[in-house]
């Protein structure tokens, strides 16, 4: 409760602890949620950050079980005992993987597994042309937010995006995106403050060289398509969302027919059966499912080359998030 009120004045935290005490009658660990609200305000003040609130847990994300058993061990990791113990402050981890695999949704049930705040760095609302420097500022100002209300967790989805033209920005923005750049790494390497850093990409050969270096992040992930049971377990998930009996589907033979496909993909098959189920007045069946996955092109066929080049990096430099890949490769070396 004394760590979730980091960041809130005195009288903010005596508002806060009253309105817990009076919602439940009680001060314990299950109301952090309720103190972790009051933050919202403080992030809403600043503009830059966005606080972020999931009320899917990490069973909602299907198969990568390695990730997850990482992410579970880490769950105490800003605890005082953590500290006595000898333990340091986890920087972050980068996720790196095919675009609608799950890699947003992992650091988004993150902070609900970890009762951390989360907040998503946009970097489009740093930039700011009206005058030399602003852009700086606003970035320092976001990050002494992020540190003043730590422990928390900074997401900065598709990573790839926001710095990939940061190493020839001279010629484009006056050498902008190169000095943001350099800030954010300084302050990466140099925090003492408890802010772990959680950042996806898809697009791992527009990542400059210094973010990939060791000491950056605790952990480099890659997340691959999924395979025949994590796709088993992905519809197991989404269909029982949406329906509460799930036996008159037969989640093996919907695994086998969408091969190839990622979590997305496979939700948006499910959608659209529900959609042409729906306009015929009818419950929707397997051969729905079957239909929408038919007609669909998954992005691993649109694009496999690049998915290829993704994998072929990863291979060597990133560590699986399946459970299944990672046992092979701790085999074969």
């Amino acid at each position: 409760m004394l760590k979730a009120a980091l960041g809130l004045t005195l009288d903010e935290a005596e508002k806060v602890y009253r309105k817990a005490l009076v919602t439940a009658g009680q001060l314990t660990e299950a109301e952090v949620p309720i103190v972790l609200s009051e933050k919202k305000q403080l992030i809403r003040r600043n503009g830059i950050l966005e606080y972020v609130e999931e009320d899917e847990t990490l069973e909602a994300v299907g198969g990568l079980d390695e990730m997850k058993h990482w992410l579970r061990q880490r769950s105490n990791a800003f605890t005082e005992r953590a500290r006595e113990y000898g333990l340091p402050q986890p920087k972050g981890m980068l996720i790196l993987g095919v675009p609608g695999c799950g890699k947003s949704l992992i650091a988004k049930t993150t902070a609900r597994l970890w009762g951390l705040p989360l907040l998503r760095l946009d970097l489009g609302r740093v930039y700011d042309g009206s005058m030399v420097g602003k852009s700086e500022a606003n970035l320092r100002s976001a990050l002494k937010t992020a540190e003043s209300i730590s422990p928390a967790i900074l997401f900065i989805d598709e990573l790839d995006k926001a710095f990939a033209g940061s190493s020839g920005s001279a010629d484009s923005d006056g050498g902008t995106s190169s000095r943001i750049f350099g800030s954010f790494l300084t302050w990466m390497q140099e925090k003492t403050s408890p802010v772990f850093v959680m950042a996806t990409a898809n697009r791992v050969d527009r990542l400059p060289s210094e973010f990939l270096r060791k000491g950056r992040f605790d952990e480099i992930f890659f997340v691959d398509l999924p395979s025949s049971e994590e796709r088993e377990d992905i519809f197991r998930i989404h269909l029982t969302k949406r329906r509460k009996e799930i036996a008159r589907f037969d989640l093996k033979q919907l695994a086998n027919v969408c091969d190839g496909f990622s979590g997305a993909e496979i939700e948006q098959a499910l959608i659209a059966a529900m959609y042409e189920a729906f306009a015929q007045d009818r419950e929707f069946t397997q051969l729905d499912i079957i239909g929408a996955i038919k007609s669909t092109l998954p992005l691993s066929r649109t694009m496999t080359e690049q998915v290829g080049a993704l994998r072929d990096w990863a291979r060597q430099r990133a560590r699986p998030a399946a459970t299944a890949i990672a046992e092979y490769q701790r085999l074969e070396f």
